[in-house]
């Protein structure tokens, strides 16, 4: 598995201060937290399965859940302009996959942006592959991406203005995380922050590979 390259946050970027990433997670209130021998909150039953389609970053595809039944898929709305939220979310997320054997084949971070008047297609393909081969940018229509939002209770929006500091984007910085068979198990949370635990993450997503309940 390649080593973690973080990727360089522009100038232009870190000056954005009023383009903000909602830090808190989604709130599903029937789910327990950790239950079942969990670290994270168990999600089963009560959030679809995984069901998408939009289009690829990186050769341009129309892709469907389909295209990653049989492994473990990772789901996070962010976008590439945040300055802190989703990078520090997906370097968390790397770190975590760098430390188990066989993630590179089994599993798939699906890094979906919810900005895709600002993330093309280029623009996500080199920000996803700064993080490692497992993780894929997707965009699509704005119908496309409210449908996938509104199916895993995904608040967003997006406000453009000429001026990039006057570029509003906000998001739930939860990740959804899928089984082999596409079914919905957890919810990981506390991603976003750079002393983030990724212990917790390492010892779940293995019992997801290893097809434990």
């Amino acid at each position: 598995m390649s080593s973690l390259r973080f990727p360089a946050i522009s100038t232009l970027r870190r000056r954005a201060v009023l383009t903000a990433c909602i830090g808190a997670a989604v709130l599903l209130s029937a789910c327990g937290t950790g239950g079942g021998g969990w670290h994270h909150t168990d999600v089963s039953g009560n959030t679809p399965d995984l069901a998408f389609r939009l289009t690829r970053a990186s050769d341009g595809r129309t892709v469907t859940e389909r295209d990653y039944r049989g492994k473990v898929v990772l789901v996070y709305f962010g976008y590439t302009y945040c300055p802190d939220v989703c990078p520090l979310t997906l370097s968390n997320l790397a770190q975590a996959l760098n430390r188990i054997d066989g993630a590179e084949d089994r599993v798939r971070v699906l890094f979906i942006t919810v900005d895709p008047e600002r993330d093309t297609r280029e623009t996500l393909r080199q920000y996803t592959a700064n993080f490692g081969p497992e993780f894929a940018g997707l965009r699509g229509s704005d119908n496309a991406l409210a449908r996938v939002a509104k199916r895993y209770r995904v608040a967003y929006s997006a406000d453009p203005a000429p001026n990039p500091a006057d570029y509003v984007v906000t998001h739930s910085s939860a990740v959804y995380a899928f089984d082999e068979k596409g079914e919905a198990r957890l919810l990981l949370t506390g991603l976003s922050d750079g002393d983030a635990d990724i212990d917790p993450v390492v010892a779940d997503l293995k019992k997801l590979m290893a097809g434990q309940d």
